[in-house]
């Protein structure tokens, strides 16, 4: 008896942290209400699990005496709390696909897809795919462990100038690696035909500019060699999680080439030791930055709604190009780790703005090298790419 007590007291605690976790008063690489909520947030259902099996024994036998009816009490609400957390999930869609509609109008609105029900109810941790290919380890610097990537390919699929997505993972710069986040985003990606790169970065024994620094070396490697793999070395799209959406969103408004960048629960504020680079995203807007769709959880409690919604109102104020923020009801922090309900929307939004960041830069290429009279890159043109992507298989 004392077991189950034990977990429906626990569990109580991890759902209330879930459903209203109290707000610091600013970011931080990490706090207690993090801790104990954002599990039981993003995966209710291994909640329910974990109340199923430390209460079974217990509420399946005979009522006897008040610890039972404590018991049986709290295993209720704790079951209503999980199941409302389950429903809550759902609200991110609405939320992404208002964003895009916003931006980019009707053209904007995402295909949605089912959620792979047996991902996320018995591997969600799980993102291998047997037709996705990870070749290991290729280095792009001097540094032992610090300057390597990986490349995610289609099996059943050789890719030819394919276009390419570039993750670097967060860890508030001094933890992570590149086989954390976005795992189900970039096996997606890559079997339906990009090529995908997960990178590591230099997190001892460095300061800021290093870490940008090793992102330059690794897109800088990529240019030179994903051509082998069947990648493009002129279509690279940036995404990053936490403080790998700041290296990220710093690296393309500072100088990179890229189609787009796509920033997860992304922190933008300003770190020491950048040198005489800067310091932040915001030191660096631009009104040639590409194309940015930032996704931040409003319950995040590492890194503030505010402090990411203030990124993307200067760089939108900025840019001549579309900026989308969406702010998804009810996600903590690190939502993009495993199959879940809510990341499942969050992929199916950012497949749709890597469609469309594709469809306008291909539009555009082809206005500019034109010469014949009549010819446009308008917004016809744009909606006749984006229904010619719409074609491919997902």
């Amino acid at each position: 008896m004392g077991s189950a007590i034990q977990t429906s007291l626990v569990l109580a605690l991890f759902t209330a942290m879930a459903i209203r976790p109290p707000r610091p008063r600013h970011s931080s690489p990490f706090n207690l209400q993090f801790a104990f909520g954002y599990l039981i947030n993003e995966q209710p259902f291994l909640g329910g699990l974990w109340l199923a099996t430390g209460t079974w024994e217990l509420l399946t036998a005979a009522p006897s005496g008040l610890l039972w009816w404590l018991v049986a009490a709290l295993t209720t609400a704790d079951a209503a709390a999980l199941a409302w957390l389950a429903v809550r999930t759902r609200s991110a869609r609405p939320a992404l696909t208002a964003a895009l509609l916003a931006t980019y109008g009707e053209p904007g609105r995402p295909r949605a897809t089912r959620p792979v029900w047996w991902r996320v109810l018995l591997v969600p941790f799980i993102s291998w795919r047997p037709d996705v290919r990870r070749v290991r380890n290729r280095r792009y610097g001097p540094a032992r462990r610090g300057n390597r990537l990986d490349v995610y390919l289609s099996r059943r699929r050789r890719p030819s100038s394919a276009p390419v997505l570039v993750y670097i993972h967060g860890g508030g710069f001094r933890i992570g690696n590149k086989m954390i986040g976005a795992r189900p985003l970039i096996y997606r990606l890559a079997a339906r035909g990009w090529v995908c790169v997960s990178l590591d970065h230099r997190l001892i024994g460095v300061d800021y500019a290093d870490q940008l620094g090793d992102t330059r070396a690794a897109l800088a490697w990529i240019r030179a060699h994903i051509g082998a793999y069947g990648g493009d070395p002129n279509a690279i799209v940036l995404a990053g999680g936490s403080s790998g959406a700041h290296l990220a969103s710093t690296a393309a408004l500072s100088g990179e080439e890229v189609l787009g960048v796509i920033g997860i629960y992304g922190y933008y504020g300003g770190v020491g030791g950048a040198g005489t680079g800067p310091a932040s995203p915001h030191e660096a807007i631009t009104p040639d930055a590409p194309p940015f769709l930032i996704i931040h959880g409003t319950l995040d409690t590492l890194v503030l709604r505010e402090d990411a919604r203030a990124f993307a109102q200067r760089l939108r104020a900025v840019s001549r190009r579309p900026v989308t923020y969406a702010e998804l009801p009810g996600a903590q922090h690190s939502f993009d780790l495993f199959h879940s309900l809510r990341f499942t929307a969050v992929s199916d939004t950012i497949v749709r703005f890597l469609e469309l960041t594709l469809a306008t830069d291909t539009t555009l290429a082809r206005t500019h090298h034109r010469s014949r009279p009549g010819t446009s890159g308008g917004p016809a043109a744009v909606g006749a790419t984006v229904r010619a992507h719409d074609r491919r298989p997902r």
